[in-house]
């Protein structure tokens, strides 16, 4: 295992600059994800720490080593792609076995490794299929097992469970996270899902126009998010947005007065966005007058699309609720669940 540094790295492609001198520390045995919209830079990123992407500037250390020039195959990482890119033709342990072989270790030496990664994943009775005979899930596996026996210092995921049905990514990100806490390797983990983020990873870092918004645990960037950016990217239902201007200890929004978090220090006047999260908005007799749009039962809660003076709203019940489409109801933050951000500048007050 070992701890990956990334300093200044740039990137251009055709003289246009896609990555802006980004620093990075993913510390040794961490799950770190890589989460942003698409055309963000997170799958670049990932494959300039392979090596199948070429470094413009800036340094990627892996350990001690400095790696900006070195093959993939020097890197001592292994990579587990989108696609599975299995060999069609070849079994499943066949498969498992195929670098190392290539790297000429001898047939038991591959068992055994092959073998031990088969016991790990619950491929074992699998061994002898090929790809065709087996399910996406399965294929998966193979391809995670394909990175095991390599023992390497790194793990790279690039969106692995991008293919699968949902029920299945539910499965596959437990298992997934089960692999890491028992192997303890260093991991880099893509995807645009930021529910697989929040649920898998140790440290997020949350990208944008080949930039670092913030990086963070799970539930400080969801808690505390740095920017508006990052607060309407993590969680979901997103975190309500609304335009405002700070009044005394209130924040004026369109003729409704929200009040600011304690803690909170804006000065008169300041044109700033107020964010509340679904679940922090309950019924009350002052706040937020709204319309009921649509209502979304989901079992354990219902989530309500609201109208507001122009605005779409999104709150979360944790109670059956009986609203109708078209009912007039008041919304109220909680204070202490409130976020304030500078409306210029997009950063956290």
């Amino acid at each position: 295992m070992a701890e990956v540094t990334i300093r200044a790295l740039r990137k251009n492609y055709a003289g246009l600059q896609v990555m802006h001198g980004l620093d990075l520390d993913i510390p040794d045995g961490a799950f770190v994800v890589l989460v942003g919209p698409s055309g963000c830079g997170k799958s670049t990123l990932l494959r300039m720490i392979a090596g199948l992407e070429e470094v413009t500037g800036g340094d990627i250390r892996i350990g001690e080593k400095r790696v900006n020039n070195l093959p993939p195959s020097e890197r001592d990482i292994a990579m587990v792609f989108q696609n599975y890119a299995l060999y069609p033709h070849k079994t499943v342990a066949a498969n498992m076995g195929f670098a190392l072989k290539m790297r000429g270790m001898t047939a038991a030496a591959i068992r055994q490794k092959v073998e031990h990664a088969a016991g790990i994943l619950g491929l074992t009775p699998y061994l002898d299929r090929y790809p065709r005979a087996l399910s996406g899930g399965q294929r998966q596996r193979v391809a995670m097992g394909r990175a095991i026996v390599r023992d390497p210092q790194v793990f790279l995921f690039d969106e692995p469970l991008s293919n699968l049905d949902a029920k299945l990514r539910v499965q596959m990100r437990t298992e997934i996270k089960e692999l890491h806490q028992r192997l303890k390797t260093t991991t880099v983990y893509v995807t645009h899902d930021q529910i697989e983020a929040m649920t898998m990873a140790d440290r997020i870092v949350v990208m944008q126009g080949g930039r670092i918004e913030q990086v963070g645990a799970p539930l400080e960037l969801y808690d505390r998010p740095a920017n508006v950016f990052v607060a309407a990217f993590i969680g979901s239902p997103s975190m309500n947005l609304l335009e405002g201007r700070v009044s005394g200890r209130m924040v004026d929004i369109g003729g409704s007065r929200l009040p600011l978090p304690s803690g909170v220090a804006a000065e008169e006047g300041r044109d700033v966005i107020y964010g509340i999260r679904p679940e922090h908005l309950h019924q009350a007799e002052a706040g937020l007058p709204a319309t009921v749009a649509v209502i979304e039962p989901t079992g354990a809660e219902t989530h309500v699309v609201l109208r507001s003076a122009g605005r779409d709203l999104t709150a979360v019940f944790r109670n059956r609720v009986a609203f109708a489409p078209g009912a007039a109801i008041t919304l109220a933050p909680d204070p202490a669940a409130a976020h304030v951000f500078d409306k210029a500048t997009g950063q956290r007050i």
